[in-house]
Formats: structure tokens, sequence, C-alpha cells
């Protein structure tokens, strides 16, 4: 079975088929999702490369997937280091962001900043264009543009959203086949928002 969703804001944004009949985990585990398997935020373009591709996805999925950082919000402890630290970094966004996250650890380290801070309510491509201007919130982002492997992928991205869409859906798919549950482990869900009852 299949079933068509998607990120739709505003008629903008991708689709995707989706494939039914996933089984999701009955439990939740903080400690199975810092395992190491999701890349941290202060991850190097090499780190972010072999991560992806430790489960099957190509250098382009991974460029693709972290468009969907268009929308979303990071805590100040991410992003602290790089506002005061970095010098890959726009010094005007730097500065605006430090307003928002005081360099004292455990001052303010809840706060929030948006992920794209041009237009952080769409889902659109204005995150490459960030990259491009070093407006990348993430350590991890900013090394998408960065004058390594992936720089071209950004800077086509950011030219073409009908690419990025386009490879963000397909990763997408390719996302969902990563190590599926099978057997009796997990359940297919009645509704994806919760547990079966």
């Amino acid at each position: 079975m299949i079933g068509v969703v998607g990120i739709n804001t505003s008629n903008r944004g991708p689709k995707w088929t989706v494939k039914l009949g996933r089984r999701d985990s009955k439990t939740a585990s903080l400690a199975a999702a810092n395992s190491g398997v999701i890349p941290p935020p202060t991850s190097t373009l090499n780190n972010l490369i072999n991560r992806f591709q430790a489960v099957g996805l190509s250098t382009r999925d991974m460029v693709a997937l972290s468009g969907a950082h268009t929308i979303g919000q990071a805590r100040c402890t991410t992003f602290r280091a790089r506002v005061y630290n970095d010098t890959n970094i726009d010094a005007a966004f730097a500065r605006s962001r430090r307003a928002n996250c005081p360099r004292p650890s455990g001052s303010g380290d809840n706060n929030l900043a948006p992920l794209d801070v041009k237009t952080p309510n769409n889902f659109d491509n204005s995150y490459y264009g960030n990259l491009i201007s070093q407006k990348g919130l993430l350590r991890s982002d900013q090394q998408l543009h960065n004058g390594g492997s992936t720089d071209s992928l950004v800077e086509q991205y950011n030219k073409n959203p009908r690419n990025f869409y386009a490879d963000f859906a397909a990763a997408m798919v390719r996302m969902g086949d990563i190590r599926p549950l099978t057997g009796n482990n997990g359940e297919i869900r009645k509704n994806c928002r919760k547990v079966n009852s």
C-alpha cells in the first residue's frame, strides 16, 4: 500500500509518496535517539557524509534532507559556540543570535532561534541561500557550504527550488526505508501521532 503525503505550506514545498504499512516502535528512547546515529550540530562535513552513508544515504540525499532546516528552531546550547567562536559566519547574523543566547553556559540555554533566518515558517529553499551568506545557525549546516565538496549542491538548490524539492522527496522515501521493523516488532499505527491503544 502507498499513500501520498508531504509538506505543503501555502501550496509550497515538496510532496512525495509514502509507503503505508511501516511498523513504528511502541516506545521512544532518548538514549537511542542520542546513540550517535543522528549527527550532532557540531559535525564536520566528513562526519555528516559518513553518518549518512552508514545508513545507505548519499551525499546528495544528505544535502537535500538538510534542507528540512528551512523550518524549525534550535536551542541556544546547540549554536552558542558557533555564534561566539566561528569565523565562517556573517558578523551581523552572529551578533543578532548572541542577543538571545548569552555567553555564560547555563544562561539562556533553552532560548530558541529559527534555523532559517529568512523564511522560518515556510518550507522553501531559502535555507541554502542562508548558507551561501554564511548564516547557517548550526555549525553542521554551515559545513555544507564552506569550501568543500557539497558547495555546488547548495548553490544548485539555492538557484532551483524544483531540483531541491525533487531530491528532497526522493531522499525522504529512501530515508523511510532505513532499517524498518519487521515481524512482531513495533506496530502499524492507526493514528501516526500516537501508539495504538
